[in-house]
This record gives structure tokens, sequence and C-alpha cells, in this order.
């Protein structure tokens, strides 16, 4: 729905779902949401930290910089997020420490303090599903192979074509660097149809592992493999009219 040149954030989609949300209510529809990024789901729910925007110079000062550099920078400023944050997470690493210089005051102090979320303004009725891991990697396996199938590589070769930066989320997208690799001679195409699977496999784990502990207590968990019964099963916990 975005071209992959205009970068969204979890504020930019959580006002798109809201509009939307808002509209099927009107219409006396009744709108589901799927999906497994946790960021995206809270910033809808519970709403997002007030963090001021970010000085251009700042910004585009650590973005030029390396993540090695800017966790350097970070340490002193957010000791926190720089032990938890994984060495190598280039993005949320930027965002703490342009926060930092920025504002004066950590992300995590900001995200104290929370506006805009809808999760107490409707009827949410909430589903947590967490199959065995063996049966979601599967199908995280065959869902990537599929996606090779059906026309990926040519997706990447002309995403590619554009020549867009590197950082933007479209060009950091799980198999656009595996199949990237491939396009350019650097991996065979056994090799990066199973590193993309690694990667799909290794995003699952970390949904997996939010999903499990992350959500509210009351939100129903349901740990069995989706066939059929299982779907009525769960469905029947918070639809139990039918």
């Amino acid at each position: 729905m975005l071209d992959g040149a205009q970068p969204c954030s979890a504020a930019d989609w959580a006002e798109l779902a809201k509009v939307e949300i808002s509209r099927l209510h009107s219409a006396g529809r009744l709108p589901i949401l799927v999906g497994g990024t946790g960021l995206y789901l809270r910033t809808l729910l519970d709403g997002i930290a007030p963090v001021p925007d970010i000085d251009p110079q700042i910004r585009a000062e650590v973005r030029a910089a390396s993540v090695a550099k800017n966790l350097a920078a970070l340490a002193p400023l957010d000791p926190v997020a720089a032990a938890t944050l994984n060495p190598g997470d280039t993005t949320r690493i930027a965002r703490a420490l342009e926060v930092a210089w920025s504002t004066g005051k950590t992300l995590g102090e900001w995200q104290e303090q929370r506006e805009g979320g809808i999760g107490d303004m409707i009827d949410l009725r909430a589903l947590v599903l967490i199959p065995p891991r063996p049966w979601l990697y599967e199908r995280c396996d065959r869902r990537f192979a599929e996606m090779v199938e059906s026309g990926a590589i040519d997706e990447v070769r002309t995403l590619l074509s554009r020549n867009l930066d590197p950082d933007l989320p479209v060009m950091r997208a799980i198999g656009v660097p595996e199949l990237g690799a491939h396009l350019r001679g650097e991996l065979t195409l056994e090799q990066a149809v199973a590193a993309g699977q690694q990667a799909t496999r290794r995003y699952a784990k970390r949904q997996y592992t939010w999903f499990a502990h992350q959500p509210p207590p009351d939100w129903p968990r349901f740990h069995d493999e989706m066939d059929q019964a299982a779907i009525d099963r769960a469905l029947a916990m918070f639809c139990p009219t039918g």
C-alpha cells in the first residue's frame, strides 16, 4: 500500500490502522487485527511515547555512523539500552542514541508515558496463538519456498534496480538481502532460500517469545497445532456465542 521508498514507522502504521478501524466500525463491521509484530500492536493499543522531533543534524550524524560507534556513544547516555539491545541492531541503537542526544532523556524515560492508544476505547477480544515450534518452523520454511516459486526473485530484482537507500526497511525485509545476494552471484539459489528460511525462523522465534510473555496475562494463549478442530476451539474462547 506504500512505495518502498517511503518508510512507515509503527506510529505511522497505527494512525493508518485507526482510520481503517474507525471506518469499519462506522459501517457496522468487525475489524480483525491479525499479525505478529508486537511493537506495532502495542503502539496501536497502548499508544506511543511523545518523543519530540529529532534534530535533523543529529539524526544525519547518527545514521551515518557505524552501529559499533553508535553503541559506544550510547553506553554512557543510556546504559540500560546499550546493555539490552542486540549489538547488531542498527535501527534500534540509532534510535536510542538520537533520542538521548536530541532530547536529553533516554528512550526508556519517554516510553514511561504513552499517548494515542485505542486499547481502552474498544471492546477488544484477544487471542494469542502459540503453536508448537516444529509445526511453526516447517510452515516458515514452506512459506519462504512458496514465495520464491511465486516470483519473489523478480520482485527483489525490481527492487534492487531502483538503487534505494539500503537502510530503508524494505531493503532489510526478510528475503531481500538473501535473494539479493543470489542475484549478485554471491549465493546459489539453494543457499539463498536456506538463508531466507533461517532468517524467517529467527524472526518467528523472537515473535514467539514476545507473544508468550509480553501481552497481558488475561489474554488467552493457545498452544495447539492449528488444525480445524483447534481453530474451532480457539474461536470458541473469545466468541462463545458462535
